[in-house]
């Protein structure tokens, strides 16, 4: 049976590697293409001339379409109500990061896939990086013993005049830490085994984004795990534009264990580390086994398979993320995941 892929929202780039794996996956389709906003449509037919827009409006796609799946790479803030109205109407679902910009949006999600026993799938792809995995082999056989704490960062260039502008605009982005640590709060969990169950601390403010001030480009957290595991965050847009996302400094993760330590990024072409009695770093090559993309998991969670990446890994991460959005929005600290 073919599983037919709606798309509505075409507002962020990452959405494109979403159509091209339904593109090329077999025994799914793309039945059509929805954009509600006038502007983006009209860059689209000179820019992305093989997008085919055949709807813009998203109540009409649903009312008219035959699909299963719904698709959405929207503006952050509108992501929340697209997915719930498409849950309301029967479907599964599948977004870009972050899911949505509320805990409320997210609690309606939840209730509403598990009442109709719907799916809804991220695009979450950190798990794909072989240094990734390579961490995770390491950890989850014992090699660095217990894991007591977690260095972390996310540094991405801004790219003011190029990101959209939306990003910018009153309601439409939903926060730095929701933006990108969602990213590594899924990685850690999966590369440890161990779960966040508590926020000590976090941050939001205004550093270099000087042209807009409303617009909190800096991120910084304090995390707990459930076996104490202390964790340190940084996702700010401090990275210089001039670098793009060449540098080591986007996704990079040291962890300390009790028989050592280890320190990988998703450039580098080897992972650190050093085993307590050594004298110096050791450089591994990365793992060539790569598990199934986020795709391929949403795949299989429609079917009915287990894996690893499903709605109830995707639900609890977006929660926790938000959740820590939330605490630095409200000044909060010692707050229970």
């Amino acid at each position: 049976m073919t599983l037919k892929f709606a798309f509505v929202g075409l507002r962020h780039g990452h959405i494109y590697s979403l159509l091209s794996r339904v593109k090329e996956t077999a025994g799914c389709e793309i039945v059509a293409i929805c954009e509600e906003d006038a502007a983006t449509r009209q860059t689209l037919e000179s820019t992305r001339p093989e997008v085919k827009v055949t709807h813009d409006n998203i109540d009409k796609m649903l009312a008219e379409v035959d699909c299963d799946v719904v698709a959405t790479g929207d503006y952050y803030g509108k992501r929340g109500s697209i997915l719930i109205r498409a849950l309301k109407a029967g479907k599964h679902v599948i977004a870009d990061k972050p899911v949505c910009t509320s805990l409320a949006e997210l609690d309606q999600i939840e209730q509403l896939a598990k009442s109709n026993g719907l799916k809804v799938g991220c695009q979450l792809d950190l798990r794909q990086s072989p240094n990734i995995v390579t961490a995770r082999n390491f950890i989850q056989h014992n090699c660095l013993g217990e894991i007591h704490a977690v260095n972390f960062g996310g540094q991405h260039p801004l790219l003011w005049g190029t990101r959209p502008g939306w990003y910018f605009e009153e309601g439409k982005h939903g926060g730095t830490i929701n933006d990108i640590a969602i990213h590594g709060i899924d990685a850690i969990e999966w590369i440890t085994g161990l779960k966040f169950t508590g926020v000590n601390s976090a941050r939001t403010w205004n550093a270099f984004a000087k042209e807009c001030p409303t617009f909190e480009d800096a991120g910084q957290f304090m995390l707990t795990m459930d076996n104490g595991c202390g964790a340190l965050g940084d996702v700010s847009y401090f990275a210089p534009d001039s670098c793009g996302f060449t540098l080591p400094y986007y996704w990079e993760f040291t962890f300390w264990g009790t028989k050592g330590v280890l320190r990988t990024n998703l450039k580098d072409d080897s992972v650190a580390v050093t085993f307590n009695g050594d004298k110096g770093i050791s450089r591994i090559a990365p793992t060539v086994k790569i598990q199934p993309d986020y795709f391929a998991q949403f795949i299989d969670d429609l079917n009915g398979k287990e894996t690893e990446m499903n709605t109830d890994s995707v639900l609890g991460i977006a929660r926790k993320t938000l959740q820590i959005q939330a605490v630095a929005n409200q000044k909060l600290c010692a707050v229970k995941l």
